[in-house]
């Protein structure tokens, strides 16, 4: 009955919902719409509808589950790991490239090999700060969803601290920068890959945003925190590695962009964060085809999974593109590609539609559905809507479910 019922909303009120939406004001975001809280990606009018309308949903019931634990769990810092990174600072990030092994052939194993599509349990370990990083923002993004749906201060107390452990603290925040990030042994210390273990920030920077109302974090809290990330965009734009990065041909270049606006816009630099928006159209013409497909993602053996992350990023950031008056949706490449034929390429897919025809080891349809409820919400399109209805029974309790799809 509950599945009848969104979709009956969402097939009445798609088009109107997006028309009627609250904007985006630059880097106010949707604090104007959102009683303060300066959110950019996170939706006010459809955070509203659950927390009103649908607030037993099980998106909301979960959420609530991950912020319980998350009020004992932590709080995370970079100088916990047990290996130094090779500037001799635990304050600096350090990751292992998620794709490689030690070879086997080689005594100790080094320089590691790569097998694409296959993760190195070794990258979960406490050696280094890819699963800190993980879920210190999952924890962040738990509890201020927590607070905001409940009121309840104990869930911002908790993000609060998290939050200055890992960012403000002298003793154990983390160095705004990447230089070890998906390092492999025996071959580099450090990759401009790496910049791509970020994309956690971007829940964080929302969820900074989400607690406003609570006081938890003072306004030195939120300056420090504003400074840590305009650091950080600094380093994206000047490091050898964010500019290595920034130059990919594939997701990565996507993810760089996508991580690189959201934390411009917190840190109100909204000239940057246009820079992004309007050199954005260069990604869409170099990877997208002239039929939708991505050709780059559709070479790895996880080509699924690359197809609809890196066009549900190129969504977000048509979305926050909006915040400084860019329209992304209106471009269209030299060849007729745009954002619309990459979308209508992958619903194809989706749903009953036809199976999947390339290179897929390990399927996730929960980032096909993800990806036709932002679409959905864009565009305002009932079929697409109806389309990712689809997956609504099975992966109803996904957290993305609160951020992504139509007002209600």
């Amino acid at each position: 009955m509950r599945n009848l019922i969104a979709l009956s909303l969402i097939l009445s009120l798609g088009a109107s919902a997006v028309a009627a939406a609250p904007v985006c004001e630059g880097t106010k975001g949707y604090s104007a719409a959102f009683d303060g809280r300066r959110t950019f990606g996170w939706s006010p009018a459809r955070l509203e509808g659950f927390r009103t309308k649908d607030p037993k949903a099980p998106a909301v019931v979960r959420v609530i589950k991950d912020a319980d634990k998350a009020l004992t769990a932590g709080p995370w810092s970079v100088t916990n790991k047990t290996r130094t990174p090779p500037s001799g600072d635990k304050h600096d990030y350090m990751s292992l490239g998620p794709y490689w092994w030690p070879d086997p052939a080689v005594p100790g194993g080094e320089p590691y090999v790569r097998r694409d599509g296959q993760v190195n349990p070794e990258r979960a370990t406490d050696a280094f700060d890819r699963t800190a990083i993980t879920r210190m923002a999952d924890a962040v993004e738990a509890l201020s969803l927590a607070y905001y749906f409940t009121g309840k201060r104990a869930y911002a107390e908790r993000a609060a601290l998290i939050l200055r452990v890992w960012f403000l603290d002298p003793a154990t925040r983390m160095n705004p920068n990447v230089n070890f990030g998906q390092g492999v042994p025996g071959r580099t210390k450090g990759r401009a890959e790496g910049l791509i273990d970020m994309e956690n920030l971007i829940g964080v920077v929302e969820g900074i945003g989400l607690l406003a109302p609570s006081g938890a974090l003072t306004a030195k809290d939120t300056a420090g925190l504003e400074q840590w990330f305009s650091d950080m965009a600094d380093w994206f734009v000047t490091d050898p590695l964010g500019k290595e990065e920034a130059a990919a041909l594939n997701n990565h270049a996507v993810h760089y962009d996508h991580e690189l606006i959201t934390f411009a816009l917190f840190a109100g630099r909204a000239d940057l964060a246009r820079q992004v928006a309007e050199g954005f159209t260069k990604r869409i013409d170099a990877q997208i085809a002239a039929d939708g497909r991505q050709p780059k993602e559709l070479e790895r053996t996880r080509s699924q999974h690359y197809s609809y992350t890196n066009l549900s990023a190129m969504l977000d950031i048509a979305a926050l593109s909006r915040c400084v008056g860019v329209d992304l949706w209106a471009h269209k490449g030299p060849q007729g590609q745009s954002l619309r034929t990459a979308v209508d390429f992958h619903a194809a897919f989706a749903g009953d539609g036809k199976p999947w025809a390339w290179k897929e080891i390990s399927p996730e349809p929960e980032m096909v559905y993800q990806m036709l409820l932002k679409a959905a919400a864009a565009t305002g399109e009932a079929t697409l809507a109806a389309k990712a209805q689809t997956y609504a029974a099975e992966h109803s309790s996904e957290r993305f479910v609160l951020r992504d799809g139509p007002a209600f």
